[in-house]
């Protein structure tokens, strides 16, 4: 029996799907190991342990400040664990236990964040490349969502590819009944669902859907996302161009989420990077036609289940985005692609799959 510390700091965060579902197939399959999850405050209510090998304890240390590299450094050696798996690459440097860290992928080390201060963002930006650099020396495992993920971290770090482990990641059934949005019910749509930051890509997905425009004049582009300073920034520039029929939704609930998916005539995924590529494998199991960027991992991830445009090229994306609108038999075609194509992947696989890279560095 060995102690695993688990670092759940970022569980109740929009990229926390990962450790929460990482968490919940763990505690179903391994009834062996101790294991110690860390979660902030506002997390620490909401995360109740269903099996007794498994506790939660308090860890205050934000993400990026000294405290994390203090304070939590301390509290992981007081701890004395066996094991500690990081699920994002921010974690104490100097902490040299037995560690394992997942790294999604390298997009924050590549792309700005308008919304962030731009000389705070740059320093956080080459701190950020430094850790990277530390934590794939130092992890005795890298895990990463993909295989061209993978193969990124070890040119970016310059370590061999035998230290890496690719986990899939799954798409989950959304459980809650359809609610429909009704400023979209009986029309015609596209949609993204996500954030808005810049490798997102949206003002060029926005200006294929003006071009669009001319032959499917009803048609209209639903935004998905909780509303900040970026997406603003989107409103603006729509506006700007005199675009009409874009519907920026907001934060909406699963239900309407469900909806959204089993109503579009296509998911859009114009992103410039992804590391796994969630949102159009969860608009597949909804049974939307994806069509998607042909950047970094998303052709491994959606294979033929997805028709796809060179994200930087505003005009193939509106002519693939068209091909799909004006065909029907390919549409119905592409649902079944996508149902069979999500069967590749999921959740529990990734647990049990991490239970090993456990087991083996337990020994």
């Amino acid at each position: 029996m060995s102690k695993i510390v688990i670092d759940a700091r970022t569980i109740g965060e929009s990229t926390g799907r990962y450790i929460e579902r990482l968490l919940h197939y763990l505690q179903q399959i391994d009834r062996t190991n101790d294991y110690i999850v860390l979660l902030k405050a506002k997390d620490f209510d909401d995360f109740i342990p269903i099996n007794n090998n498994f506790k939660k304890l308090l860890c205050p240390y934000k993400e990026f400040t000294f405290s994390e590299q203090i304070g939590f450094l301390a509290q992981l050696i007081k701890l004395k664990p066996d094991l500690v798996h990081f699920g994002m690459t921010q974690q104490p440097i100097l902490y040299f236990g037995k560690v394992i860290t997942t790294i999604h992928d390298l997009t924050t080390a590549r792309f700005d964040n308008p919304a962030k201060n731009k000389i705070v963002f740059r320093i956080k930006q080459l701190v950020y490349k430094m850790v990277i650099l530390v934590v794939a020396f130092k992890s005795k495992a890298i895990i990463t969502p993909s295989e061209y993920v993978k193969k990124d971290i070890a040119s970016f770090a310059k370590i061999k590819q035998n230290k890496i482990v690719v986990t899939y990641e799954g798409a989950d059934e959304i459980k809650q009944s359809a609610e429909a949005v009704n400023s979209l019910q009986n029309k015609k749509y596209i949609m993204y669902v996500g954030r808005p930051t810049p490798h997102k890509n949206l003002e060029r997905l926005v200006l294929a859907f003006s071009q669009l425009k001319d032959k499917f004049p009803d048609l209209r582009l639903a935004l998905i996302g909780k509303k900040d300073f970026n997406y603003e920034q989107l409103e603006r520039f729509v506006s700007e161009k005199g675009i009409k029929q874009v519907d920026f939704l907001g934060f909406v609930p699963d239900s309407q989420l469900r909806w959204l998916y089993e109503h579009t005539a296509g998911y859009i995924f114009p992103s410039l990077s992804e590391g796994f590529g969630l949102p159009g494998l969860e608009a597949m199991r909804h049974l939307a036609p994806v069509i998607s960027s042909n950047a970094t991992c998303l052709p491994e991830i959606y294979g033929a289940s997805a028709v796809y445009f060179d994200p930087l090229d505003v005009d193939d994306m509106s002519k693939k985005i068209e091909s799909v609108l004006n065909n029907k038999t390919l549409s119905d075609e592409m649902i079944q692609k996508g149902l069979n194509q999500i069967k590749n992947y999921s959740w529990r696989t990734m647990a049990e799959q991490t239970l090993e890279v456990y087991s083996r560095l337990l020994g």
